[in-house]
């Protein structure tokens, strides 16, 4: 697939309309861009940062001539200003709300500590959206697989109750890859 990096806006800034696109978000600091890279194939694409809260713009990242995935600033902690931070929020939120060419959202969340208070809250606010939402549980690779099915098992029942679709990932051995872009492709041409 032929990837390249659009550019970074803020709500106010954005390019016109082409491809569908597919919105990426999650708390800082749970492997946002590992997935995106793990994703399209293509390290670097997204800047992996060891410090939260580096991804300030809505980054637009073309994948071939099928969709764009457009990565959020995640939400959480972050040593940016709280002004800053505000505007991230009004610019995720009126993005998300109203861009017409948005087809679908995706939530990434950390297996090992999904969900905190700020995930229930944006997966409660994302499924008012009446967009297809899926749920990512990254960094399984950091688990054993005994610790992955208990995790999994009490994560599921919530999803289940939202009516959310998740999956298990790992950007180290692509677990999960497959599937997500199956539910990418097939939300994107919807």
């Amino acid at each position: 697939m032929d990837v390249r990096f659009v550019g970074s806006y803020t709500a106010r800034s954005l390019p016109p309309p082409q491809l569908p696109e597919i919105a990426v978000g999650g708390r800082s600091n749970v492997g946002k861009s590992s997935f995106i890279n793990c994703l399209t194939g293509r390290q670097g694409i997204a800047r992996v940062s060891a410090e939260p809260g580096r991804t300030r713009t809505l980054n637009f990242i073309m994948c071939g001539r099928s969709y764009t995935l457009v990565d959020l600033p995640g939400y959480g902690y972050s040593k940016a200003p709280r002004d800053q931070q505000q505007r991230w929020a009004r610019d995720i939120d009126s993005y998300l709300t109203h861009r017409e060419n948005l087809k679908g959202i995706i939530l990434i969340g950390d297996i090992r500590h999904f969900p905190t208070e700020s995930d229930t809250e944006a997966l409660r606010w994302l499924s008012g959206l009446q967009r297809p939402l899926l749920v990512v549980l990254t960094k399984a690779d950091k688990l054993g697989r005994g610790s992955v099915k208990s995790r999994v098992s009490d994560i599921a029942g919530m999803l289940s109750s939202m009516r959310v679709r998740y999956y298990v990932f790992s950007a180290k051995t692509g677990l999960g890859r497959k599937e997500i872009r199956n539910w990418i492709d097939r939300t994107a041409s919807g």
